[in-house]
């Protein structure tokens, strides 16, 4: 069986300085490399820098879709050694699609949803579970409703914000969740979008506090390009723009001199794994850069660094995006 392994890249440069001239900069990579490959499928992560370490998380197991469905945390001090942390498993479910990020009280949150071994009462039900050292960690705890998959949490002034996405077959729609501690989570908006399969998302908070998120689309060909949406506070009212290109497995960030940067599955012309402009302005998202893939790719996940001028062209330092091939 061949193994999938995750690709970590190091050194994306971004030729920032030359913003004023052009409107598309030149990216290339600088590093890409194996991190993992233990076990046959290694997928679907995401990546936080903490305690002056790196954390990348995502699910292992046998395939694509298997019941011994493991989140593995794996960190490294410098970006080039890695080792095992820690590996959260179910006796009753596949967990999936690892996602982590750090609490207002200096905690990190690790989520992912389960995929429970039927006959259940549910097919999926997302958890948490909590550390303050990345190595040891709480028991899970439930989040959000059945079937409904919360697929990424934003923390934002001290309130947790997530899209979640039904999972049977006779609801297509997403809810807007909040919470104040991560672990109990009250609905926001009931039903954000429906009519069609609405699923995956990636939420950037602006300094006026707007957000933006970038959502994926499936199903129906005319209803399967992603959408941009867009909200003020409380975030019950929102306005969404066609971005006219299929994508998969989003993650979005700010970069310090106001563009936004997307990690997206790209599909024209095959499948890969692209970064790419976002203009909330145009409404429009540009492929910039084809990452090191090919096939079932994507879900990364993106770090800005915490030190260094924005305007500096960046080699080692630049932005760490994990990609999965």
């Amino acid at each position: 069986m061949l193994t999938r392994s995750i690709l970590l890249l190091t050194g994306l440069a971004l030729c920032l300085t030359a913003a004023a001239q052009t409107p598309q900069p030149e990216a290339t990579i600088v590093e890409c490399r194996k991190i993992w490959d233990e076990a046959p499928h290694n997928a679907f992560t995401n990546l936080i820098r903490f305690k002056d370490a790196w954390y990348c998380v995502f699910r292992e197991g046998q395939g694509h879709v298997s019941p011994d469905g493991a989140l593995r945390v794996i960190t490294s001090a410098d970006g080039e050694t890695w080792t095992s942390a820690a590996r959260i498993t179910s006796p009753i479910a596949d967990l999936r699609d690892a996602q982590i990020t750090i609490t207002p009280d200096g905690r990190l949150m690790l989520s992912g949803a389960a995929a429970l071994h039927q006959p259940a009462a549910a097919k999926h039900q997302t958890m948490a579970y909590f550390s303050e050292d990345g190595r040891t960690w709480t028991k899970g705890v439930p989040i959000g409703d059945p079937n409904v998959w919360l697929w990424r949490v934003t923390w934002h002034k001290g309130v947790a914000y997530g899209i979640g996405y039904a999972t049977v077959s006779d609801s297509r729609l997403i809810r807007l969740y909040k919470s104040q501690d991560g672990r109990n989570f009250e609905t926001l908006v009931d039903v954000l979008r429906d009519k069609e399969y609405s699923n995956e998302s990636s939420m950037v908070f602006l300094e006026d506090d707007t957000c933006l998120c970038l959502l994926r689309r499936d199903g129906d060909p005319e209803l399967n390009t992603g959408l941009l949406g867009r909200a003020a506070p409380p975030y019950t009212d929102w306005t969404w723009q066609d971005l006219k290109v299929r994508i998969g497995g989003p993650c979005m960030i700010q970069i310090p001199d106001g563009r936004f940067v997307a990690a997206v599955r790209l599909y024209d012309n095959g499948a890969r794994t692209a970064l790419c402009w976002v203009d909330p302005d145009a409404g429009t998202i540009t492929e910039f850069l084809t990452l090191p893939s090919g096939g079932d790719t994507s879900y990364p996940g993106m770090v800005w660094p915490c030190s260094g001028s924005a305007t500096t062209p960046r080699t080692k330092n630049a932005p760490a995006s994990i990609s999965p091939k």
